[in-house]
């Protein structure tokens, strides 16, 4: 399903400076895509080059754009995720300032609050990164 443009911190916890997707491109059941401009005011830029640990927050920031996305369908609140673990993370390449990185995620399994993904990152058709994480969903107080 293609999601209109909306504001990207409607379906995220993370706020501004760390806010590493700018758009939600698509959204379904198990699969999300999202962009982000690399930009060099990006906390995670260093030297005009988006570090490694800015691809793993925007494979992460990805998987918690698709469930914002499915916790606002519901009416109900978007949650906070950790990052429990990074399995067999790929770095192929580092995007610049200017490029326009799109990130794929798919979930692998879904446990209770847990969710096992799969993100792969490309630019200018190129894969660039690709991962599996354990993602933990924070329960509601």
């Amino acid at each position: 399903m293609t999601i209109p443009t909306q504001d990207i911190l409607t379906l995220i916890p993370q706020r501004w400076p760390f806010v590493m997707v700018d758009e939600l491109v698509s959204s379904n059941d198990d699969t999300t895509q999202t962009t982000l401009l690399v930009q060099a005011g990006n906390v995670l830029v260093n030297d005009g080059i988006l570090s490694e640990a800015g691809l793993v927050e925007n494979i992460a920031q990805a998987a918690a754009a698709g469930a914002g996305y499915v916790a606002r369908q519901f009416g109900k609140p978007v949650k906070p995720g950790f990052i429990g673990a990074v399995k067999n993370l790929e770095v192929f390449a580092l995007p610049k300032v200017g490029d326009t990185i799109e990130t794929e995620v798919k979930i692998e399994n879904r446990v209770f609050d847990v969710s096992i993904i799969k993100g792969k990152i490309t630019c200018e058709g190129s894969t660039i990164a690709q991962c599996e994480m354990k993602i933990f969903i924070q329960s509601q107080q």
